[in-house]
Order: C-alpha cells, then structure tokens, then sequence
C-alpha cells in the first residue's frame, strides 16, 4: 500500500514523501496517528497545502530559534549544588539545566538540551540546545560546589 507521509517517521521518509508500506501497518499505525494518508490524488493536493503551511511554521520556528540563540549566547547558567571533593551528591539532568534557564527568563523544553550524559562533578560544561532543526544553541554550564 502507497502512503504520504505527513510527519517525518525514522527509517521510513520525511514529509511528503510517498512510501509503501505493508497494508496493516498503515491502517493501524501509520494513519491513525496522523503520520500517513494513503497516496491518492486528492490526498495528494491536500498535502501540497500542508506542505507549505508547514514550511512557514517552520520559518516562524526558526526565526525565534535565532533569536533565542543570540539572547542566550553570552549568557553561563550557573548551578550550585551540594557536593563533595569534586563530586556531586547526585547528577545534573537536562531538567535541572531547564530548570535553571526558565529561572533566567527563557523558554526552553527540556527535550530539547542534548546533554551526552548527566553531570556527576563540578566544573565547566557546554551542552547544546536543539530549539529547530537547523538550529543548534551552545549553551554555557558552570556547576559550583553549595
């Protein structure tokens, strides 16, 4: 069965590609959640229109991407935290790092920061926030002892 894929869905396609697929899979999975319609020429016009309503969301998305990357550039999150000689009691996650950022003003989503690891000792860190797709955002860690 052809389907259009109206999400990008891993190791299958990206946006408006059309793919084909066993037939169970896309009636139970792929177009109840809103990722495929089947491949017909009405289907087909619809995504068109999708297509471009999304590509100027994204061009919004990316915008204030920019913007927030420029705000955030100069700017170190400092975390104080009980420790002892160099190690921490516990880890730093990705929710205390946005935790931290929302406590200075900005709007960031947790699953966005792409932290390798969690952080268990002191010092100096960078992690990376995906605000867009294109976009990626260092971001300045400092984690003090209390």
């Amino acid at each position: 069965m052809n389907v259009i894929l109206l999400e990008p869905v891993a190791k299958l396609g990206n946006v408006g590609d059309v793919v084909k697929v066993k037939p169970g899979y896309a009636r139970n999975f792929l177009v109840p959640r809103g990722l495929a319609l089947p491949a017909s020429e009405r289907n087909m016009k619809t995504l068109e229109a999708r297509v471009r309503a999304r590509q100027k969301q994204l061009a919004t998305e990316k915008a204030a991407a920019e913007t927030l990357g420029e705000r955030l550039k100069d700017q170190t999150v400092t975390l104080t935290v009980r420790a002892g000689e160099g190690k921490i009691y516990g880890a730093i996650t990705a929710s205390d790092v946005a935790s931290a950022l929302q406590a200075q003003g900005f709007d960031v989503d947790r699953r966005k920061l792409e932290m390798p690891k969690a952080i268990k000792e002191l010092g100096e860190y960078e992690v990376s926030y995906r605000a867009h797709p294109e976009v990626s955002i260092p971001v300045k860690l400092q984690v003090n002892a209390q």
